[in-house]
């Protein structure tokens, strides 16, 4: 599987756990007083979140990423949906790199 597309698999992953642990888990536990959900996401979520960035590392260890891509991939593992509004991001760099240019923010320009 190539670089990118296991990041962003590994992405849509984290950002759906990432989800289900805030808006789904959380209410539980406050609002219906069931922490046995918590108990279950927190630490899908965790490894999920290990994953992600530990693909992250790998993915932009091996293809020129500047500092403000990679911020961009990190911040978005850690707000809720992120993952999924970055999805767009993802495509355009994985084109990009395919296509042998490191910037993917000039690959979305016409």
């Amino acid at each position: 599987m190539r670089p990118m597309r296991l990041l962003r698999a590994v992405a849509l992953i984290e950002g759906a756990s990432l989800l289900a642990l805030v808006c789904i888990a959380v209410p539980l536990k406050h609002l219906a007083g069931f922490s046995g959900a918590v108990s279950l996401m927190g630490p899908v979520h965790g490894m999920a979140f290990l994953m992600y960035l530990w693909v992250v590392v790998n993915t932009v260890s091996g293809e020129d990423w500047s500092k403000r891509e990679i911020t961009r991939m990190l911040l978005a593992a850690v707000i809720p949906g992120g993952a999924f509004l970055n999805a767009g991001f993802m495509a355009r760099k994985d084109w990009a790199l395919q296509q042998g240019d490191s910037t993917a923010d000039d690959a979305a320009k016409p």
